[in-house]
């Protein structure tokens, strides 16, 4: 379990940088071609609208990184238990069997994640066949592999957060 922890900790950490990279992509990215185009529309500027064709992939990849990024987000925030549940029992239950809603709710979020992974990897595989393309001329299966990967990370870290409840559960003594 300690390698896990430590995957998991090494991802987290690969992930935070990550997501400050294309964060900082996206803006860097958009305020050029803001700044673009405000200098041909309102400074008549011939070479702005020039450099903005060149850079006609930039919007498309933005959006892209804004799915790159959800994913990323949804990982971490379920690495530290912040996701977005829709929970009633938390109130109605009492305290003593929290850690076996909280194992049930990880073994129901494993299996939603595998079934996302199926749909996924379904759906990759007709795009590659598909053959569609993206921006600068490249698949468009490539930008979509955080569907996967993301519904996999996520996976792995309710996995890890099913046996943390388990250990505990059995740890517990009886009463």
């Amino acid at each position: 379990m300690n390698k896990l922890r430590l995957f998991d900790t090494a991802l987290a950490r690969l992930e935070r940088w990550a997501i400050v990279a294309l964060l900082w992509a996206m803006v860097i990215l958009t305020f050029v071609q803001v700044c673009l185009r405000g200098l041909y529309t309102h400074g008549h500027l011939m070479w702005a609208n020039t450099l903005m064709g060149y850079l006609d992939w930039s919007e498309a990849f933005v959006r892209l990184l804004v799915l790159w990024l959800t994913y990323l987000g949804a990982s971490l925030l379920t690495a530290d238990n912040k996701h977005i549940k829709i929970d009633i029992f938390s109130t109605i239950l009492p305290k003593k069997w929290l850690p076996l809603r909280e194992l049930i709710l990880a073994l129901v979020g494993i299996l939603i994640c595998v079934i996302m992974l199926k749909v996924c990897i379904g759906y990759i595989k007709m795009e590659m066949e598909f053959g569609g393309k993206m921006f600068l001329d490249l698949p468009s299966w490539i930008g979509q592999l955080i569907l996967p990967g993301g519904f996999s990370v996520i996976g792995f870290r309710f996995m890890i957060r099913a046996v943390d409840q388990g250990v505990q559960l059995l740890k517990r003594e009886p009463r």
